[in-house]
């Protein structure tokens, strides 16, 4: 059955579908954070979050320098002035008297807390305390000085969720180097699209991973990289699913253990400006290699603790838990969340192997009180038939988060039908680019189903039509318009910021055009309906459609081909379009060669859902394959870009496919 475009009347609920009680408003950290406010501020009107949002915006500085004090960030310097150039959009500089380093904030602490609680789908399982974790993170920035690392140098990680990663990202970052992750699924072109760009002195990897139950190597993987980026000197591989004797070849790999010594050296944190470079996420460029998207560690860090302590209200005593690979910036997030003291837990596998119940086995073992995913995860447990609030004891579970794509009505009931009725299920939305979110949880708010509670503290976000002007209860385009702290630093090797530029500011002036369809609602909530521009979202994950069409170079068959994501039961699915040599027919045959092609050089993620021959492809004036416009035809939306079409009646075809309608 063919999907269907979703009404306000289908997300609408007049009444909320949970509340938070008054013992959970008045312990929330975001209840205190409007106490300290008020007494910093004289403003007794601050005591709802509508008012302290509208603080917020309306007294950006002043807001972002409460929330830098009311959460320790550590730092010196002048904190005066706190935004420059606030007008300016990009242009606007925060805290630029301000020095700090964003490893020493994290590792605030010192003691026998367990900072990190890992276990992986083999049963594995091991914990690091946070006076451990000091140890381990001097010893690698150690290593990493000795291997010729400094500030601004790049070190990259081709890892599993372990915390190998986050201690080379610690460890990175206390030196002022530019920490960059990729998960192990990704293929050698992939990798080398990502690290050839950034040239990173040192890599770490694992010698091989498991997943669903099925070993991959990765060693050899890293080395193919190595070959190929000249820049990496340094291969760092840790024993992990492999065979160990093979660590023990000749060639330029070092063993973790080797590595990192055993010594107790002193553990320093250089301090760096504001918007110094702390990590390089990958955006998905639709016409060509990945934009590296280069974020500071100032903003990283105030955004992240703003929504970690106040809108997902964490706190020392939490165990918090996202389901995340290294390629992910819920990743990001979830490091951070060691500046708050908790313990971060960690879990590298298959979320349904050996069973689907194998993450809420973890929560009830491990205790977790805050549990992240996805909301295509949460469906497929919805359809597997799971009622984990009968077979487990959640007792210590007080919020879900879900993100990497709209989360479907449906899913509220579930989670508070078969879940746990007594929890805050918090849908958020943000992305890569800006590390963080635009719409988020909130402590103090009732769950209404179908929405995301609030817009971020500090964040103007505002759904904008055509014209660039505000809409209420309509669809529209999700924009940012004022400055935020955690915007990128920069693209990686785009001296003068136009393709940043034309990345997020090009459709509306001053405006920060993030690519969502969205609706404001009338009580102030969020619903994304999705990307609008030709990015690549399934399961949340963003691809860049450059990255699928690449791979198809190497089929003497397919003379062209455009790919698009079609919405499909609550999420989205790659559809790939090709045009095939003349007297040549699609069959199973060079299906399955496609997409074994395109697994093996890309990720599993990359492979199209559906492969289908059409007899043209939509192109520009210019040449360039339009997907929007395939993409709208298949939605059964008008066109909106015919007129720049050199061919427009190829689109035809495209709104009768049968096999888009299974």
């Amino acid at each position: 059955m063919a999907p269907q475009a979703k009404s306000m009347d289908s997300y609408h609920s007049s009444r909320p579908i949970w509340e938070p009680g008054p013992d959970r408003i008045e312990r929330a950290n975001l209840n205190r954070f409007m106490r300290f406010v008020r007494e910093r501020t004289g403003n007794d009107d601050i005591r709802r979050y509508a008012p302290l949002y509208d603080f917020s915006l309306r007294q950006p500085g002043q807001f972002w320098q409460l929330v830098w004090e009311f959460c320790g960030i550590r730092s010196s310097g002048d904190f005066e002035p706190a935004l420059v150039d606030g007008e300016q959009m990009p242009g606007a500089t925060w805290f630029p008297g301000v020095r700090l380093n964003f490893a020493q904030n994290l590792l605030r602490y010192k003691d026998e807390r367990v900072a990190i609680l890992s276990h992986n789908e083999r049963g594995q399982s091991r914990q690091i305390s946070y006076a451990e974790l000091h140890v381990e993170v001097a010893r690698v920035a150690h290593a990493l000085k000795g291997a010729g690392v400094g500030a601004g140098d790049r070190v990259a990680g081709l890892l599993p969720n372990i915390p190998e990663a986050i201690i080379a990202m610690l460890a990175a970052a206390s030196l002022g180097a530019i920490w960059s992750s990729c998960s192990p699924d990704f293929g050698v072109e992939s990798l080398v699209d990502r690290f050839g760009q950034i040239e990173p002195k040192v890599l770490f990897c694992v010698d091989a991973y498991t997943y669903a139950g099925k070993p991959f190597d990765c060693l050899e993987k890293a080395r193919g990289v190595v070959a190929r980026v000249p820049a990496i000197g340094t291969l760092v591989a840790i024993p992990y699913a492999g065979d160990p004797s093979r660590l023990n070849k000749p060639g330029n790999v070092s063993t973790w253990a080797d590595f990192a010594g055993t010594g107790n050296p002193p553990l320093n944190f250089e301090s760096l400006p504001f918007d110094h470079p702390l990590c390089i996420l990958y955006s998905s460029g639709t016409t060509g290699a990945p934009k590296c998207i280069v974020h500071g560690a100032g903003g990283t860090l105030i955004q992240h603790l703003k929504e970690l302590v106040l809108h997902t209200d964490l706190k020392r005593d939490d165990r918090f838990f996202f389901h995340t690979t290294c390629g992910w910036m819920m990743w990001n997030w979830l490091a951070s969340s060691l500046a708050v003291g908790c313990t971060v837990v960690l879990y590298d596998g298959s979320p349904a192997w050996p069973n689907a119940d194998v993450l809420w086995d973890l929560a009830e073992e491990a205790g977790i009180t805050v549990f992240g995913t996805s909301a295509r995860w949460l469906a497929s447990i919805e359809k597997a038939g799971l009622r984990p609030g009968a077979t487990h004891k959640l007792l210590n579970l007080r919020t879900i988060l879900s993100t990497g794509s709209p989360l479907a009505p449906e899913s509220y009931d579930y989670v508070y039908g078969q879940i746990k009725a007594n929890v805050l299920l918090a849908s958020i939305s943000g992305g890569t680019d800006i590390i963080s979110c635009f719409a988020l949880g909130n402590p103090l708010m009732p769950v209404y189903r179908g929405e995301l509670q609030c817009r971020g503290l500090g964040m103007k976000v505002e759904i904008l039509d055509n014209a660039g002007e505000p809409l209420v209860g309509e669809n529209g385009e999700l924009a940012c318009t004022a400055p935020f702290p955690s915007m990128p630093v920069a693209f990686w090797d785009d001296a003068d910021g136009s393709r940043y530029r034309e990345a997020y500011f090009s459709r509306f002036p001053n405006a920060w055009c993030h690519g969502d369809q969205a609706i404001l609602t009338k009580r102030d909530g969020i619903i994304i309906l999705g990307r609008s521009d030709s990015t690549l979202n399934p399961g949340g994950v963003r691809i860049g459609s450059a990255e699928i069409t690449r791979q198809l170079l190497a089929f003497e068959e397919i003379v062209e081909s455009i790919v698009i994501g079609q919405r499909w039961n609550d999420d989205e699915r790659i559809v790939l379009f090709v045009v095939l040599q003349e007297g040549i027919s699609l069959d199973d045959s060079l299906r399955e060669r496609i997409s074994s092609h395109i697994r093996q050089n890309t990720t599993p993620r990359h492979v199209p859902a559906k492969i289908i021959q059409v007899p043209d492809i939509p192109r520009t004036h210019s040449g360039k394959p339009s997907e929007i416009a395939v993409r709208d035809a298949v939605h059964g939306k008008p066109v909106r870009n015919r007129q720049a079409l050199a061919n427009p009646q190829s689109l035809d075809v495209y709104a009768i496919i049968p096999e888009l309608q299974d």
